[in-house]
């Protein structure tokens, strides 16, 4: 059955308006183009919907039967086509992030007041994760992307660079190391070390082999969190390391940052999506606006 959408609004303007002549006018067409779109209907359905007189136009009875189903329908189809324009637009849409935790309580809130400032009627959802899990709520499709460290590969997902940064060391004002200049690996690793669990420590470890194959780098302590790590920092048990985009939180702690050289070690953070899927409007526009930004700040440049 070969129906067209043209036909069944000629059919809602006229039931609507009781009149060929109103009808048409609402439509932007001629009254014998509206006529036309009504018997093409009329002929596909073979049957009559309209009993027309020299004053008044009446709806059949399958007519009066198909009338409220067909606006009900054409409604929802205009207002889901009104939605994909808006969203399109930004004017409107959802966005889904999935971050590692220590990305998401300091680098991206302020990316989400942002944005949200220039765009009031996007819906940014921020999800917490550990950082090995970034990537398994892309591919469950409970995210539209993720943000984390560099990942191995995955066949299912697509990594694309979103900034770098160097290895910072993190102590106490007072530390023997606390000084302006910078700190050589060598120096540093004399010193208790305390770092993160998991890949984090362990690609550290494989860099410095391929930089520097002297350097023995053998943290004291690993802990999950660098919360935890911190608080051991703050209290004299060691020297943390974090990458510079972990600034506020380090200052909350009242602990001060330093590069490591010798040699400099960078991270690569990257957002991660469905491969051959094609983002969302809204995430896209957010993922565009806030590259540029990370990527302004003079520390991660």
């Amino acid at each position: 059955m070969n129906v067209t959408l043209r036909q069944l609004r000629a059919f809602l303007a006229v039931s609507r308006t009781g009149s060929f002549t109103l009808a048409a006018e609402s439509l932007y067409i001629t009254q014998s183009a509206l006529s036309g779109l009504i018997k093409e209907l009329e002929k596909t359905l073979g049957a009559r919907l309209l009993d027309r007189s020299t004053r008044r136009i009446h709806l059949t009875e399958l007519g009066e039967r198909l009338y409220p189903s067909l606006e009900r329908v054409l409604h929802d189809l205009d207002n889901a086509l009104q939605q994909a324009v808006a969203e399109q637009a930004l004017q409107t849409g959802l966005v889904r992030v999935a971050a590692s935790q220590l990305l998401a309580s300091t680098l991206m809130p302020d990316l989400i007041a942002a944005y949200r400032a220039e765009h009031p009627t996007i819906d940014v959802r921020l999800v917490d994760v550990p950082v090995e899990s970034v990537m398994a709520r892309v591919f469950a499709g409970e995210v539209d992307l993720g943000i984390g460290p560099e990942r191995e590969p995955n066949s299912d997902i697509t990594s694309t660079r979103l900034f770098d940064g160097p290895f910072m060391a993190v102590m106490p004002a007072e530390h023997p190391l606390a000084r302006p200049d910078a700190l050589h690996w060598a120096q540093l690793l004399a010193h208790p070390l305390i770092t993160l669990q998991g890949q984090f420590t362990e690609r550290l470890k494989q860099d410095l082999r391929s930089a520097a194959p002297t350097l023995v780098f053998a943290p004291t302590t690993e802990v999950a969190y660098m919360s935890t790590a911190l608080s051991m920092v703050k209290a004299g048990l060691g020297v943390g390391l974090c990458i510079p985009y972990a600034s506020s939180l380090v200052a909350l702690y009242g602990l001060q940052m330093r590069p490591v050289v010798g040699p400099e070690i960078r991270r690569n953070f990257e957002v991660f999506t469905r491969r051959n899927r094609t983002l969302p409007a809204a995430a896209q526009g957010f993922l565009s606006f806030i590259g540029p930004r990370i990527r302004a700040m003079p520390h991660l440049r």
